[in-house]
């Protein structure tokens, strides 16, 4: 069921979306089946499980770190992680560039914008966003990469406010994107989830998050 859902899924997005399996809470074998379809990318929310899976789980899988990071966890995963999706401060994407100098490798990221409604969603605001880019510090962080912007829309069934949030999240990320700044390689826009991805395609995510449309609803 899994491989057929993702199979499925691919057909409907299209091969230049990547698709980010969020595999929080489910077990190896359940990866597993998703794997042998020859998918790589796969997300997760909380560390000591994702420290756990890469020790079980074949080591050409791309983890990506989707959760809310604490600084103090990033030196846990800063060996293997293929991509930090929800970077939300200064503070944050400094640990990142240390410990990833510390491992000698560089760590992509994305930085996470607030455009939802709800106060509880994390992400930095525009003026965040921009002193965080604009900074000279920014320029001097050798091991880390900033691909992109990642964000998460308003949870509610209005459609209206969703689309709104995207296409605000990607008028952002284009404005950015012209600048081209150093420690800025602007590629990959992640938004969307499976209960919205269609809207933030078409507001131009290349990157979703994807776990209920593949593994199934989670049993709590």
């Amino acid at each position: 069921m899994i491989s057929e859902n993702l199979n499925n899924l691919k057909k409907r997005v299209g091969n230049q979306v990547t698709i980010v399996a969020v595999s929080k809470k489910k077990s190896p074998e359940m990866i597993l089946e998703a794997y042998q379809t020859g998918h790589r990318h796969f997300g997760e929310n909380y560390v000591q499980e994702l420290c756990e899976k890469n020790e079980k789980l074949p080591h050409d899988i791309h983890w990506h770190f989707i959760g809310h990071l604490q600084t103090n966890k990033v030196k846990q995963i800063a060996s293997f992680i293929y991509l930090i999706h929800a970077v939300d401060s200064f503070k944050l994407l400094k640990e990142i560039n240390k410990q990833a100098q510390i491992n000698n490798r560089k760590i992509n990221v994305l930085l996470q914008v607030h455009i939802a409604q709800e106060e509880t969603k994390f992400g930095l605001n525009k003026a965040e966003l921009y002193a965080i880019i604009g900074s000279d510090e920014l320029k001097k962080m050798e091991n880390i990469s900033i691909l992109g912007l990642m964000g998460m829309a308003s949870n509610t069934e209005n459609t209206e406010i969703i689309e709104k949030e995207f296409k605000e999240l990607n008028e952002i990320y284009s404005e950015i994107k012209k600048r081209r700044l150093l420690n800025l390689d602007f590629k990959i826009l992640s938004m969307g989830m499976s209960s919205d991805y269609h809207l933030a395609i078409r507001e131009g995510s290349n990157m979703l998050r994807i776990g209920s449309t593949i593994f199934g609803e989670r049993i709590n």
